[in-house]
């Protein structure tokens, strides 16, 4: 019998899941109606009733029949083969709590984005580490990166994937309390809970999430009052191993505005970069854009346009849609000639991209020095000045950490970075002719 639910498990799980929880589990007895099963440990009996109890009543009704009870033996001293018994639980009475959670959970408005799922999230180099802890957290939300800190800029994907961990909650946990909401609202509703006396309120719907997914964080930044209350509520859902999720545009030590407390429990959990998609990944989501509008590309087409467009997944799906309509409305075919004239026209597509390298030559041409003294360890206050100014500039116009800024410049740490920044902002507040220079050496940047 035990062998029978066993491949009904296994079809309904990932394999990792299965060799995990399941592989080890040995049947003892029936009897009574009742399936004895001896697990390893006290955590995993804990975890399958957590997460896995639903699957196990709905397989045991199929291969055994109704009213089926299960009992865990706990080999608590491997060594010595002395177990622990648990009896079986009520079932109708967990039954009955179940079916209350699920509908507290229906009655509550996820606001999740529905199209935003992992079947159509095209992965790649730039975003396989949130992709794979995104599916860890949905597996098991509250059990392994809590919080989850996702950033990057914007239009890499961030949004997307955050939704789709809660589509796949809903799924997986029916009778969790999923809420997807920008930070922006969130604050919203902090400023009318003030204004109508009803913070309490407030704070007990928030106490009341168990998947709290806030998008773009950065917008509480210099808003102590709605701080006050996320640091609060962040606080209360921890300790209750809820699971929190949020996006930002920048990581957690870039956060400027924010309260150290709360920085410092955004580092509790994962924090994750998304970049921006490299050349195979961007054309990977060209060709899943394609293929789910229903629409027929050149392979040559897709490669034109994932070489000219590398901003982000937002402008890539813009301008299939583009296309599109050019196609459409003037009945012409989809070519290099007609893709040419539509990112032709667009200006910021016909700019040679931003780099590290471009910041570095550019800075060094203006004040007439060597782009490979830069990397040397000059210290001479001319090229100090040419470095710092294009850690700054790259730090203000790139979406890289500092950690990378100082390796492609210089062969630096990130605190020689974070040195450089403040160092140059406070030339820019205090020195007149500085200002000057810089605004020459953007425009030069801009204009190549």
């Amino acid at each position: 019998m035990w062998d029978s639910c066993l491949r009904i498990i296994r079809d309904n799980i990932s394999a990792n899941a299965f060799s995990t929880w399941f592989a080890d589990i040995v049947p003892l007895e029936f009897k009574n109606n009742t399936l004895n099963i001896q697990v390893k440990s006290h955590f995993i009996y804990e975890f399958l009733e957590e997460n896995y109890i639903d699957l196990l009543r709905t397989t045991l009704t199929r291969v055994i029949g109704e009213g089926v009870g299960l009992a865990y033996t706990i080999l608590a001293d491997k060594t010595n083969g002395l177990t622990t018994e648990i009896e079986p639980e009520a079932r109708p009475v967990a039954n009955k709590r179940q079916a209350g959670a699920e509908e507290a959970a229906e009655e509550l408005n996820s606001m999740l984005i529905g199209k935003y799922t992992f079947d159509n999230y095209v992965e790649g180099s730039s975003n396989k580490l949130s992709r794979t802890a995104a599916e860890s957290v949905a597996m098991f939300p509250g059990k392994t990166f809590n919080p989850l800190f996702i950033h990057g800029a914007s239009g890499v994907g961030k949004t997307h994937l955050v939704n789709a961990i809660g589509t796949r909650i809903k799924q997986l946990h029916p009778g969790l309390r999923v809420l997807y909401i920008s930070a922006h609202l969130f604050q919203v509703q902090y400023t009318d809970s003030i204004l109508h006396k009803n913070f309490n309120d407030f704070m007990r719907f928030y106490q009341s999430i168990d998947i709290l997914i806030i998008d773009d964080i950065q917008e509480i930044a210099g808003l102590p009052g709605t701080q006050n209350a996320f640091f609060h509520i962040f606080n209360h859902l921890h300790l209750n191993g809820k699971q929190l999720i949020m996006t930002s545009d920048r990581s957690p030590a870039q956060l400027k505005g924010m309260e150290e407390r709360l920085i410092t429990r955004f580092k509790w959990g994962l924090s994750a970069e998304i970049e921006k998609p490299d050349l195979e990944l961007r054309k990977n989501i060209l060709r899943s854009k394609v293929r789910h509008d229903g629409l027929k590309f050149p392979e040559e087409v897709i490669s034109y346009i994932a070489e000219h467009v590398n901003a982000s997944v937002r402008d890539l799906e813009g301008i299939v849609v583009s296309i599109m309509a050019h196609s459409t409305i003037h009945n012409c075919d989809i070519n290099i000639q007609l893709v040419h004239k539509i990112l032709g026209g667009i200006s910021e597509y016909e700019k040679e991209p931003v780099s590290v390298d471009k910041i570095v030559k550019t800075v060094a041409d203006y004040y007439n020095v060597s782009v490979e003294s830069v990397n040397t360890k000059s210290r001479k206050r001319e090229i100090v000045l040419v470095r710092q100014t294009s850690m700054y500039l790259a730090k203000k116009h790139l979406d890289l950490s500092t950690s990378k800024i100082g390796q492609q410049i210089g062969r630096r740490d990130h605190a020689t970075v974070l040195h450089a920044c403040k160092t140059i902002a406070n030339l820019l507040e205090t020195d007149k002719q500085f200002r000057g220079e810089m605004c020459e050496i953007e425009a030069s940047l801009q204009a190549v």
